[in-house]
């Protein structure tokens, strides 16, 4: 009896996991469904458990909901200044209507991938044409405006692919850019001439800054040249005035003029240690003995 019991509850088991298997799917995180009744649209699936009428009656196809990235191969363009260009652009899209993905593509992300290059390259070909060259390659890199045409293209991309395809596309970058062989020769010499236009411009500042700079020093140099002959010629008439003044006093006593020289000089006479064998009468030692200062005649006063 339990042996029959355990037979039919493992039998139950196995009829409910057929069951779940015939009649339901789960779809991941990463994936969108779409269920069709006999080959035609019937719903989409997002993630989770869903039931479904077994097959035939009822399909699900499952695509990966995921970014993806599509790269086109390098491909001349024309700018708008008549120049060309070699352009590899690269595209990050995703399934934003899995219906229209199923019913244009059969879900084949390569069929999808060529339809959505026919965008990019319409698109590229439209915006590159609105640009410069230098909008695109330039010495200066305040004159790139990549974010701005890449931007361009997006907005282009975008509304064709999800209006027309399904597809959302999150993303369009420039991934590398080149020269045909032709061109190459000529951008080589006008980048070589905007650089040699740059020395000479700076030359031309420094030679500038040099000669205002050395005029400036020539200009200083004569101030203070200036200002030192004022201060000499100022110090040398209070000199003269001074020693005018001096001589005055001089003029009134000679003596003592004469006494106050003469002691002066045997004070710095006897200042070292020092032995002189002189005469007694010789100037100033002659004030050792007590003789009296002989008179000069009178010094005749010098003129400022």
């Amino acid at each position: 009896m339990k042996k029959t019991r355990l037979s039919f509850a493992v039998g139950a088991l196995l009829l409910l996991v057929f069951l779940a298997l015939l009649f339901c799917f789960q779809v991941r995180t990463t994936e969108v469904a779409v269920v069709t009744t006999f080959g035609r649209y019937s719903r989409n699936a997002e993630a989770g458990l869903h039931f479904r009428l077994p097959v035939p009656i009822q399909q699900v196809h499952r695509y990966d909901r995921r970014l993806r990235n599509y790269e086109r191969n390098f491909e001349q363009n024309l700018t708008r200044d008549g120049k060309n260009l070699l352009i590899t652009i690269y595209v990050g899209w995703r399934i934003s209507d899995p219906r229209k993905f199923l019913e244009l593509f059969n879900g084949d992300s390569i069929k999808a991938e060529e339809a959505l290059g026919n965008l990019v390259r319409n698109a590229k070909n439209g915006v590159i044409g609105n640009y410069n060259f230098s909008d695109l390659i330039s010495s200066n890199p305040k004159d790139v405006k990549f974010s701005q045409i890449e931007g361009d293209m997006l907005r282009e991309i975008q509304t064709a692919a999800r209006a027309t395809y399904g597809l959302e596309v999150d993303l369009v970058g420039i991934k590398q850019l080149g020269l045909p062989e032709g061109i190459t020769t000529k951008v080589f010499e006008r980048m070589r001439a905007e650089r040699d236009r740059l020395v000479k411009q700076y030359q031309g500042e420094g030679a500038a800054r040099a000669l205002e700079i050395r005029s400036q020093a020539d200009r200083q140099r004569d101030e203070l040249l200036a200002h030192a002959e004022a201060d000499a010629l100022r110090i040398e008439g209070d000199a003269l005035a001074q020693a005018s003044k001096e001589l005055k006093v001089l003029e009134e006593d000679p003596d003592l003029a004469i006494y106050n020289l003469q002691l002066n000089a045997l004070k710095k006479a006897l200042q070292g240690r020092s032995t002189l064998i002189l005469d007694q009468k010789t100037t100033p030692f002659n004030l050792l003995t007590g003789e009296k200062v002989q008179s000069v005649p009178p010094v005749a006063t010098p003129k400022p």
